[in-house]
């Protein structure tokens, strides 16, 4: 019997495409194993020139990263902000309000050593008086206001006496806060009783009738 050398295709139904009886081809799955081998054999290849990348990456040497294009801008809305909060000034307490009233209103007057008034204060003389106006009864001295008077803890307060050193024969020179940042004092002699700045290198502070 003669062998069919018939050629395929002629006279024969070509087989049907994939999914017409047939299943159809599937992807093929990538397991767990070769992902870990791939990566393995990444970290073996690149691990002998890791010294060299961080070498090139430390002196600028690698090519930069060029982005096709500048960024766009995103603007975005103005919110508002809220409004800082002001600390709000202490008030003083009735007896210091009177005390501070009482300094004020000894502005002008001259400055002589031991005075306690009613023309002429030294330092401790003014507040002195002052906080005797008051009805509060305080050490005569700046030396005496400074080691005898509750010391201020917080923010200063209208009414509070700062004490400073002095080159005077008593070495303690002392102050009476009238406002925020403001004290009233009999500085020295030639100069009379005034209203000025707090110098914030005094000894400490005191606050007479405080806790």
């Amino acid at each position: 019997m003669l062998p069919d050398r018939t050629p395929r295709g002629w006279g024969y139904p070509p087989p049907p495409p994939p999914g017409w009886g047939y299943p159809r081809p599937r992807p093929p799955v990538v397991s767990g194993l070769a992902v870990l081998i791939l990566v393995t054999v990444g970290f073996a290849l690149v691990a002998p020139h890791a010294r060299t990348i961080r070498a090139a990456l430390a002196a600028g040497k690698l090519p930069a990263l060029e982005l096709p294009g500048p960024l766009p801008r995103l603007d975005l809305p103005d919110l508002p902000r809220p409004a800082p909060k002001r600390a709000t000034p202490a008030r003083p307490s009735p007896p210091a309000g009177a005390a501070v009233a009482f300094a004020l209103a000894q502005r002008g007057k001259p400055y002589r050593w031991g005075a306690e008034g009613p023309h002429a204060f030294d330092c401790s003389g003014l507040t002195w008086a002052a906080w005797r106006r008051a009805g509060v009864g305080i050490p005569r001295t700046a030396a005496g206001q400074l080691a005898g008077l509750p010391r201020v803890a917080g923010p200063l307060r209208p009414g509070d006496l700062l004490v400073y050193r002095t080159d005077g024969p008593s070495r303690r020179h002392v102050a009476i806060v009238s406002a925020p940042g403001r004290m009233v004092e009999a500085r020295g002699r030639g100069i009379p009783i005034r209203q000025t700045r707090i110098r914030r290198d005094f000894l400490g502070a005191v606050r007479p009738g405080g806790r």
